[in-house]
């Protein structure tokens, strides 16, 4: 059962290119924004669809299946946790952001790169 807590899964599209960052340390990092669609009816019976977007973060293999095989568009599927990190602006404002960390990736279409 512990496998369930703190357990995320989407199916979505792809918002931009991912970027990837290589470390000091020789880690790849790679985010990109993910886009997931949900329909409802509204009040009226019409077909309504609600877009949301995700940041997601993937490193290491994870990145590299990202930065080879996917691009602006690619339909995936990502399997990972939820993560929340604070950051201090230049001004000494704390900020919060809160990103999924990527532990599996399902490619779902043949986009070539």
């Amino acid at each position: 059962m512990h496998t369930l807590i703190n357990h995320v899964q989407f199916i979505g599209n792809i918002g931009l290119d991912p970027v990837t960052t290589n470390l000091d340390n020789g880690s790849k990092l790679v985010r990109f924004s993910l886009a997931t669609n949900e329909d409802y009816k509204d009040t009226e019976g019409n077909k309504q669809t609600e877009t949301n977007w995700h940041t997601i973060v993937a490193w290491g293999n994870v990145a590299d299946i990202v930065e080879k095989y996917t691009k602006k568009g690619s339909k995936i599927g990502v399997v990972g946790k939820v993560r929340t990190r604070t950051y201090e602006t230049e001004d000494g404002d704390k900020r919060y952001v809160t990103e999924i960390r990527a532990n599996e990736i399902l490619l779902l279409d043949s986009r070539e790169n």
